[in-house]
């Protein structure tokens, strides 16, 4: 029977990886024959708490996905409109996405309204629990937004234990679906003409918005160890960083030249809008997270999705999602053992990981995670 689904979560015009999921979760239950409408932000970020360049897409809205311009996240007025109009329209389900503290003032406001409805549940999808960068009032603003949530979805174990601390409600783990929303792959010497890269050299790829937990400073001393133990290899790689400075920019350009290893390295440090995802991916011999920490990271589906191997340090459910030996290597996060994993990925079949990859993939689907989030709320 077909219900109505509302998302509450970024969507177009806002931009990053939970609009795109976002926005593929819509088109998943859309296929399925139910009305689905995505309730995104007016106003996502204030300015000064916003790391980034821009917090706006440029590129067009999603086709056949009604997105409705709303949600102020600092605004008390707005947040009891929100939700008295919600409470209203009475959707069978909401799916409130939650990945960071900030958020649960508003979010939380907005669903204690809606359920006194005594109709609608409600499904949060949880990213994180406990943020990477923490601050004073986390735990006081998580235990808020958690008390109108009828059942949880997580994307790994270690956020599933983060939220037994706050409440005892029904949870599970799903693993993260497939991105394949963002073009077909394209031939590697195609994407690195497009990308403007070195055709003749292996290329190790960090993508995504770097931020101190994500650990490019670790890669980046990888690649001089390589320099310094196998000058072979490192005259026959080239890493490129692909993304947006989420930090002062500084501490990494200064590190590349005092490694010396600027002739290694090609900087791609802008956002990667989503018409070039595929041209970087498609670029990639192998894929590298060098994680200081981490729950779970929307990169890994993108690899899977272009079948390209990965190195993944053994942090939150990294190592869980890349089977070791199988479509990549795990390995500790420090530059030595990332180094180590490095030379030994050229060392090996990458044919192999690919033929691994695409048999792992399939338990990457989006009818996995719905079917998982009816489950969990019937």
């Amino acid at each position: 029977m077909p219900n109505h689904i509302i998302i509450i979560g970024p969507a177009h015009p806002l931009r990053g990886g939970l609009a795109s999921f976002n926005e593929r979760l819509a088109q998943e239950y859309i296929s399925q024959g139910h009305t689905v409408v995505i309730y995104t932000f007016s106003l996502q970020y204030p300015t000064f708490l916003f790391p980034g360049t821009t917090q706006y897409s440029t590129e067009p809205a999603p086709v056949g996905i009604p997105i409705k311009v709303c949600i102020n996240s600092i605004n008390p007025f707005n947040w009891i409109r929100v939700g008295l109009a919600l409470k209203k329209t009475k959707p069978n389900l909401i799916i409130v996405r939650y990945w960071m503290p900030f958020m649960a003032p508003c979010l939380g406001t907005i669903l204690r309204i809606v359920v006194r409805n005594r109709f609608t549940k409600i499904l949060c999808i949880a990213d994180n629990v406990v943020p990477h960068e923490r601050k004073f009032y986390d735990n006081a603003f998580t235990t808020y937004f958690v008390k109108p949530i009828t059942a949880f979805v997580t994307m790994s174990h270690k956020v599933l234990n983060d939220l037994v601390k706050f409440t005892s409600k029904s949870a599970t783990v799903v693993t993260h679906p497939l991105y394949d929303s963002f073009g077909e792959a394209v031939a590697q010497p195609e994407a690195k003409a497009i990308i403007q890269i070195d055709a003749t050299k292996k290329t190790l790829l960090f993508f995504g918005f770097i931020r101190k937990y994500k650990g490019l400073d670790l890669l980046l001393e990888a690649v001089k160890i390589i320099k310094d133990t196998n000058t072979q290899l490192y005259h026959n790689i080239q890493l490129i960083i692909a993304g947006e400075y989420y930090e002062d920019e500084t501490k990494y350009t200064e590190l590349i030249r005092t490694l010396d290893i600027a002739d290694a390295v090609k900087l791609q440090t802008h956002y990667i809008p989503d018409s070039e995802v595929k041209y970087y991916l498609c670029s990639a011999d192998v894929v590298v997270q060098p994680y200081r920490n981490a729950t779970q990271s929307g990169v890994t589906p993108l690899a899977y999705h272009y079948n390209i191997p990965m190195i993944v340090t053994n942090v939150g459910a990294l190592a869980s999602n890349v089977p070791h030996g199988i479509v990549g290597l795990v390995c500790n996060p420090t530059p030595q053992d990332i180094a180590q994993a490095i030379i030994q990925y050229f060392s090996m079949d990458k044919n192999e990981f690919v033929q691994n990859i695409k048999e792992e993939k399939k338990q990457y689907s989006w009818l996995k995670l719905t079917e998982a989030i009816k489950k969990i709320t019937s």
